[in-house]
């Protein structure tokens, strides 16, 4: 049973119980017309209209006592003994036509409530739609509160098709058919995937909803933001997230709005949205912490992209993976916390398959004059491969080893970062530069000797 089949058992639940308070208040009126339907009738059967009456058969006095009796035992569940009693009605004479129509159509009433009562909906069907084969004689009320449990029971099934043809019935012989049969129709619709004829009965049972000062249903509105985003009909999706927002704040409403509004290029309102979720502790997954860092480095705000990224991993909410703490990395450092940006980078660094990130690693290490790591990282990077620039790393490499001294290293460095073209002119410059560099500390030590 899916899960709309089974929000329409909780609801027919109700229905049919009201059908058979139907059907006895028929069965207790002698005089033969119905002039009142309980509540929860009135309620899930939309039958809100001027009272209709139709001629029909008396129903009497020893019918009523057996109905009032079977009634009684189902009342108290003892559904067994209650079908006795409909059996003997049925059977006593072996002849069916000692009961008027009228009469029936209680027995059938009552029949098919016992048998939904123990859960079997075919049987429950049969004889309601026994109770319709009546016509017409039978009251209005009762026809109209029978189609409307039969229309539930066929959706109860997931026969979607033949709920919706008995809902279009019932709603002919209805005067003003009540919000709950349109929102029956749109999901009956959503199950066949016509989504223009669900999105215009969930869309009237909304407005008709707002027009009485009335907040419509979480789940109506579910239904048409999933219909609208289905049809990338993002503005209409997004209004309707931000009502949902409004009335039943939840955290997936305000992640999706904020994905929509970067659907639709608003970074600004993206992150306006996402921040505000985060600031009400809503966000526990390490892809909207990441993406709420990400906005704040494309608004070129990196602190806060840093802490939020310092906080998941604290929390344990950020994936311990190379690219988050990469991200990490880079926010610190746009952020002029150098310090906290290297440790997240040897992080990044080191779960990498490829040297990439060894070498960036490298170049920040010089860039801070940490001359020994940046040799270090440098030298890891080139050798497990993958770096996407090696002339550029072995540049980098060259100027740690010669902000070390070590010359004959340096050379060495900048000779195989000459072999591409595009370094071939700095790294010459570079030599050049190495040996007037040893000619020039040689005079100096030949001096000072």
């Amino acid at each position: 049973m899916t899960g709309f089949a089974s929000r329409i058992s909780r609801l027919i639940s109700a229905t049919c119980m009201a059908t058979l308070v139907l059907g006895a208040t028929v069965a207790l009126d002698r005089a033969g017309v119905v002039s009142v339907i309980s509540d929860v009738a009135a309620q899930e059967s939309g039958a809100k209209k001027k009272e209709k009456t139709r001629k029909t058969p008396a129903l009497r006095n020893n019918i009523y006592e057996k109905l009032a009796e079977a009634q009684t035992f189902a009342e108290a569940k003892d559904y067994a003994a209650a079908e006795e009693i409909l059996n003997e009605m049925l059977d006593a004479t072996s002849k069916k036509s000692k009961l008027n129509a009228y009469e029936l159509a209680n027995v059938y009433n009552t029949y098919a409530f016992l048998r939904y009562a123990v859960e079997d909906y075919k049987g429950a069907l049969n004889y309601y739609q026994k109770v319709i084969d009546q016509r017409p004689q039978i009251p209005v009320a009762l026809e109209v509160g029978t189609l409307f449990t039969i229309a539930q029971l066929h959706f109860l099934q997931e026969n979607w098709q033949k709920g919706i043809d008995t809902l279009n019935q019932w709603m002919a012989v209805t005067e003003i058919p009540n919000t709950n049969a349109y929102v029956l129709l749109a999901n009956g619709y959503f199950q066949l995937k016509d989504y223009d004829r669900s999105l215009e009965n969930i869309q009237i049972a909304i407005d008709r909803e707002e027009s009485a000062g009335k907040l419509p249903k979480e789940q109506w509105y579910n239904l048409a933001r999933f219909i609208h985003f289905d049809r990338d009909n993002f503005a209409e999706a997004l209004e309707i997230l931000e009502i949902l927002i409004m009335y039943y704040p939840k955290k997936q409403y305000w992640v999706q709005a904020s994905h929509l509004y970067g659907e639709q290029k608003d970074e600004a309102r993206q992150l306006a949205m996402l921040e505000a979720t985060y600031e009400q502790n809503l966000l526990d997954k390490s892809q909207d912490l990441v993406l709420l860092s990400q906005l704040y480095l494309n608004a070129e705000v990196p602190y806060p992209a840093a802490k939020t990224l310092e906080k998941g991993f604290k929390d344990e909410i950020v994936e311990d993976e190379s690219k988050n703490y990469e991200l990490a990395g880079v926010a610190w450092r746009q952020a002029q916390e150098v310090n906290k940006s290297l440790p997240m980078l040897e992080k990044a660094a080191a779960k990498s398959e490829k040297g990439e990130l060894y070498a960036r690693l490298g170049s920040v290490y010089l860039d801070v004059d940490k001359n020994k790591e940046a040799v270090t990282a440098l030298n890891k990077g080139l050798k497990r491969g993958g770096v996407k620039r090696t002339d550029q790393a072995r540049l980098a490499l060259g100027m740690a080893y010669f902000n070390l001294g070590e010359f004959n290293s340096a050379r060495k460095a900048f000779r195989e970062a000459a072999k591409d073209k595009r370094a071939k002119a700095f790294a010459q410059q570079w030599l050049k530069y190495i040996n007037s560099e040893e000619k020039r500390l040689a005079e100096i030590a030949k001096e000072l000797g």
